[in-house]
């Protein structure tokens, strides 16, 4: 069984594909992680993220690097975003998903182009979404309860920006596939849109 999970950043896409590889029994991947390990990569050969030869340069990147921090700050998020809209790197990554998708019994995936790309096979597609205000809060009180002092207007701003780059990209730009069932989790807890998502997906293999 593969479980298909897209949405833009910070709408809670990777805490319900968590939550959903656990409750079905399915190794769980997050690609974006992939795209941050290659705009971190440029950044510390002091690349140029948006230079498609610097980011395709970083994409034989060590699997260790996927087990650092740091990829998951908002510094990197935004890396990941740029080192994106580069075709030749959407494709060096692609073998590695193929392949965690390809294994026996299946697996959960999230991203972006997952249901539309990676994945259009998959037995359950979810698009998670949430508003660009509802992110921004989130991605603000994350950061302070770390205690960072954030800009919530700059967040917001960063938020609306990387979510033009990402559904304005020639390269499989995030957006819905035709079969998925949307997500939003705008006005909803945690827990809320974890158990949605259950019985979203449990409709879709029990063909209801």
């Amino acid at each position: 069984m593969i479980i298909a999970v897209d949405g833009p950043s910070a709408s809670g896409k990777g805490t319900i594909a968590r939550a959903l590889a656990q409750e079905f029994g399915l190794p769980y991947l997050d690609t974006g992680l992939l795209y941050r390990a290659v705009g971190y990569a440029v950044a510390r050969a002091c690349g140029d993220p948006d230079k498609e030869s610097d980011a395709l340069a970083a994409c034989g990147f060590d699997d260790a690097l996927l087990d650092l921090p740091d990829l998951r700050s908002e510094t990197t998020g935004g890396l990941a975003s740029r080192v994106s809209v580069h075709p030749a790197v959407r494709e060096a990554l692609l073998e590695r998903q193929l392949a965690f998708k390809n294994q026996i019994g299946g697996a959960v995936l999230d991203g972006r182009d997952i249901g539309t790309v990676i994945a259009p096979e998959a037995n359950a597609k979810l698009f998670v979404t949430a508003s660009a205000e509802a992110r921004a809060t989130r991605r603000f009180n994350e950061m302070k309860a770390k205690g960072e002092q954030p800009s919530f207007d700059n967040m917001l701003a960063d938020i609306i920006k990387r979510d033009a780059r990402d559904s304005g990209r020639a390269a499989a730009p995030l957006k819905p596939a035709q079969d998925a069932d949307l997500l939003d989790t705008s006005e909803m807890t945690i827990a809320a849109a974890v158990r949605q998502a259950i019985m979203l997906v449990r409709d879709r293999i029990e063909g209801r």
